[in-house]
């Protein structure tokens, strides 16, 4: 069915004043792209009410969402991008707040403790500014793929730039008043209380430094709208703090509080999210030496960095005659700094080429740049072939630039190492020589069904590829014998899913069943976060956000394999078979 109008989910189901349909074919339809539906993977979570585009590439299983668009849908779009392929980073359900009962209190070390309605926030003067939203995990498959973070595995596309529309922060702060003889020295931003599983108040929280969110030249804004229209939920209705140049974990979302304080935020999620430690520190050393309370460790501004999107991962380029080829891409900085070049190298770094840069914003009149760029480098394919590798790096006015090498860090955050891909000699089912080209880290395999180089090193590491090719017949067709032999439980995924709910969890990894009952109350996500998978295959969902420490908690929990019916059934009449002939008979479970 052909959707010719899509009215406003912020007015429809969160009560926000009427605004306009957005009618197929205009301007406005352009700059939203709205999704018209409910997806499947939604329909049974807490985010059942949301619509969203199927199109994105969700990126931890079906719930929370936590999602960046492909990169030609994303490029596509052009500068500004549609809030419903806009990255989306939600640590929890999306809370379904209603506009006419939320309301902003400010507070602390002030003199006039604040409190706003929604239709007071809006009424005072306000700003619009095309702003970019970088995730700091973006680009963190790079980094898992050397060595397993404890983040889960964005690409290259957690980042989008819309319009942002909003009061300055400094406005509403003066509004307030700052006792000048507090001390005071940070302003803490909260989210909605009982929204997340840890912290005491299950809210996220951060803080900035006071003097940064009293000028107005940082454009710190109390936003509202996206795009010129309502904000969604899934970016943050009714309201949410915009912090240009900062990474997106500094930006609440659903704000509910804004407190002067003399320290910084205590929430769970300022200390516990957000910091770039040093490679040697892991996930235990962290906790066990405090390196999370550390304040050196702490990200706010963004760095330098560069992605390729044409030629994206496995595309091929013809070579029976020599042509001019565009590549194109993106890049940002933050902090306000210029993006005052992009540079490609076809000789493994040892000369580089200035790319064209694409500045769609002007300064603002303090002199900042909140936008990321567009490039395109003209090369000549003959060019190609007689490359191995292209490399690709960007600088700012500050003469910030991005290392040759990737650094490992347990959160997986900021990689903004040389954008690297690799080129190879290629021949389609025809005959047609040509190159392809092979990026470090993808969402998802290309069109050749080709993983990424990071990839294809981690499982050369491993030793996965030839025990995968050598073994994986073996394994599915003994899997019943085996299973007889150790005297294991066989169950089909027919079984599994009849064990959904809270008073019996089971879930499938890996081709192993798990009842994962008792420890609901446990986990450390909430029960929901199970749950949410209860019956299913949870494979995928389980290895995007778990590290290799709690996949070896699994076994604490296993109750059996996986197999299929004509399995189960071979394995039963062959145990018939055994007792028939009086031999002595390996011990099996059948359920």
């Amino acid at each position: 069915m052909t959707v010719a109008t899509v009215p406003s989910l912020a007015h429809k189901v969160g009560g926000a004043p009427a605004e306009d349909s957005i009618i197929v074919g205009t301007a406005d339809w352009n700059l939203h792209f709205p999704a018209t539906s409910v997806d499947q993977k939604d329909a049974d979570t807490p985010d059942s009410w949301i619509p969203r585009d199927p199109r994105i590439q969700r990126l931890t299983g079906r719930h929370p969402l936590n999602c960046e668009a492909p990169m030609d849908v994303l490029m596509a779009s052009g500068f500004i991008t549609p809030p419903s392929i806009h990255y989306v980073r939600n640590h929890g359900a999306v809370p379904k707040l209603n506009w006419a009962s939320h309301k902003i209190h400010i507070k602390g070390l002030v003199n006039t403790p604040l409190t706003l309605t929604m239709d007071e926030l809006v009424a005072l003067p306000s700003v619009t500014l095309p702003i970019t939203l970088v995730c700091a995990g973006n680009r963190r498959k790079e980094e898992n793929m050397c060595k397993k973070s404890i983040g889960f595995n964005w690409g290259p596309c957690a980042v989008s730039t819309s319009y942002w529309t909003g009061v300055h922060l400094g406005d509403l702060l003066r509004k307030a008043g700052i006792n000048q003889s507090s001390g005071a020295q940070y302003v803490c931003f909260r989210g909605v209380q009982g929204e997340l599983p840890k912290g005491d108040d299950g809210s996220y929280g951060t803080s900035l430094l006071l003097h940064y969110a009293l000028d107005n030249a940082n454009d710190v804004l109390v936003a509202y709208k996206q795009n010129h229209r309502w904000l969604t939920p899934d970016h943050g209705f009714p309201v949410r703090i915009i912090i240009p140049g900062f990474i997106g974990g500094r930006m609440v979302k659903f704000l509910e509080e804004i407190t002067v304080t003399a320290v910084e935020s205590n929430n769970f999620y300022h200390y516990h999210d957000n910091r770039v430690m040093p490679p040697h520190v892991d996930e235990e050393l962290a906790k066990k030496e405090g390196w999370w309370f550390r304040p050196d460790y702490i990200i706010n501004e963004l760095n330098v960095n560069s992605a390729v999107s044409r030629p994206w991962h496995d595309d091929v380029i013809p070579t029976a005659t020599n042509s001019t080829y565009e590549m194109s891409g993106y890049a940002y900085t933050g902090g306000g700094r210029k993006l005052i070049r992009v540079e490609v190298s076809l000789d493994i770094g040892k000369t580089w080429r200035q790319a064209d840069i694409i500045r769609h914003e002007t300064p603002t009149p303090a002199g900042k740049y909140w936008c990321w760029v567009f490039w395109k480098f003209e090369v000549q394919t003959v060019e190609f072939a007689r490359a191995s590798e292209v490399l690709v790096r960007a600088w700012d006015s500050s003469m910030n630039t991005q290392p040759a090498h990737l650094t490992w860090n347990v959160m997986g955050m900021m990689n903004n190492c040389n954008f690297r891909i690799l080129i190879h000699q290629h021949v389609d089912d025809k005959g047609n020589m040509g190159l392809r080209f092979q990026h470090p880290a993808p969402v998802q395999p290309g069109a050749l069904g080709s993983i990424g180089w990071r990839e294809e090193e981690a499982l050369a590491r491993q030793g996965q590829e030839e025990a995968a090719a050598a073994t994986t017949a073996a394994v599915v067709a003994s899997k019943p014998a085996a299973a007889a032999a150790g005297g294991v439980a066989m169950y089909t995924m027919e079984e599994v899913e009849q064990h959904s709910t809270e008073e019996s969890t089971w879930f499938v990894h890996e081709g192993k069943v798990y009842d994962a009952t008792t420890f609901l109350e446990e986990h450390p996500g909430g029960a929901e976060s199970i749950l949410i998978s209860a019956g299913m295959d949870a494979t995928d969902e389980f290895n995007s956000i778990h590290s290799s420490k709690a996949k070896g908690m699994l076994k604490d929990y296993y109750i059996g394999e996986l197999v299929t019916a004509e399995q189960k059934a071979a394995a039963l009449a062959a145990a018939v078979t055994s007792a028939d002939s009086k031999a002595p008979a390996a011990a099996i479970t059948i359920t």
